[in-house]
């Protein structure tokens, strides 16, 4: 009597571990791409670094240039490529680990929010062009780092602002 059940649970078995597996890389996928990424351009100005901050497009309020992760290309040079359509920052990388990160809620389409982890990278910046693929719907400003602050609203964010103000005295 004991055979019967064993039997079907051995026949269901592989079965259902190649569901649990096809469940689990499918939420380890989502999982991972629960992050984007961050160009932090900055220059010398006439009291210490600046930065470049951007309008995010829906809601105008002031932000890094970031955005998902792209096929074929590092993180590093996703946000390099963000920088260029967001603020027409011609840049490379400066190395590929993220200097920093923080957490926000991203507003989505559907007005729900979703949690994510935005990996910022800082910018060589090689030019800064006056049209790029977003400059009609975005303004770009240079702000001491310690005003930056104060000017976006992702409290992780202000709160990188300000060690990098303490840290950074000159480039």
């Amino acid at each position: 009597m004991l055979s019967l059940p064993l039997k079907n649970l051995q026949a269901t078995l592989p079965r259902s571990l190649k569901r649990l597996r096809k469940r689990l890389r499918k939420r380890l996928r989502k999982r991972l791409r629960r992050f984007q990424v961050a160009a932090l351009c900055l220059r010398e100005g006439d009291t210490g670094p600046e930065v470049l901050l951007v309008t995010s497009r829906d809601t105008q309020r002031w932000v890094l240039p970031k955005g998902w992760p792209m096929r074929g290309k590092t993180l590093a040079q996703s946000a390099m490529q963000e920088a260029w359509e967001e603020a027409g920052v011609q840049a490379t990388p400066n190395g590929t680990t993220p200097v920093g990160w923080y957490p926000y809620a991203k507003r989505l389409k559907t007005g729900h929010s979703r949690y994510l982890l935005t990996l910022i990278y800082t910018a060589q910046i090689e030019n800064l062009e006056d049209v790029f693929p977003e400059y009609k719907q975005r303004q770009r400003q240079w702000f001491p780092v310690a005003i930056a602050a104060t000017q976006v609203h992702e409290p992780g964010l202000q709160k990188f602002f300000h060690r990098l103000a303490r840290t950074a005295t000159r480039l």
